[in-house]
């Protein structure tokens, strides 16, 4: 039979463990996300695939906040963050360093995300507002646009669920192929 699993057995790594870990070369940007709820998601659904960093935009609120720390539980003291005022800053800074950033939007190009193969790159991966998406002028700066594909009567998901659905299948690839 399976057993639940304790807190105490999950052999989860405490803060100082965490910021010393390998940490996936994957940055997530937050172009003007609202939701404090969705920043929080944001660091920690970050923490759980250890993402590199967090790159919070425009609008989007910063920690420290209490309603970020709502849904974060304590990920604002793990993940990295920075802060910039434009998404554009960002994705310059991020291409200074060596990231190909991509939007994960819905486009007339874009790569759906059971296609997409750059695994092994220094990603960047911009989501966006939580009515307008990712701005024209920022996805026109990215390399290109990942889709994840939807068959409903709906158009577009939520930012937390469009975050974990996009880290878990592109973490998924690099950890395949890292064990090869």
């Amino acid at each position: 039979m399976n057993q639940k699993l304790k807190n105490e057995e999950l052999n989860r790594l405490n803060v100082d463990e965490f910021k010393n870990a390998k940490k996936q070369t994957l940055v997530v940007v937050l172009d003007n996300v609202r939701s404090l709820n969705n920043v929080g998601s944001a660091f920690r659904t970050g923490d759980a695939f250890l993402i590199e960093e967090i790159i919070l935009c425009g609008v989007t609120g910063t920690p420290p906040n209490k309603e970020i720390e709502k849904t974060a539980l304590g990920a604002t003291s793990t993940v990295k963050w920075t802060y910039f005022k434009t998404t554009l800053e960002a994705i310059a800074h991020l291409k200074q360093r060596n990231y190909t950033p991509f939007a994960v939007e819905q486009a007339n190009k874009s790569i759906p995300l059971n296609e997409f193969t750059s695994y092994d790159e220094r990603i960047a991966l911009v989501f966006g507002n939580e009515v307008y998406g990712v701005d024209q002028e920022v996805i026109d700066v990215c390399v290109g646009v990942i889709e994840i594909p939807q068959a409903g009567t709906k158009h577009s998901l939520n930012i937390s669920v469009s975050m974990g659905i996009v880290l878990w299948e592109i973490i998924r690839h690099s950890l395949a192929n890292s064990s090869k």
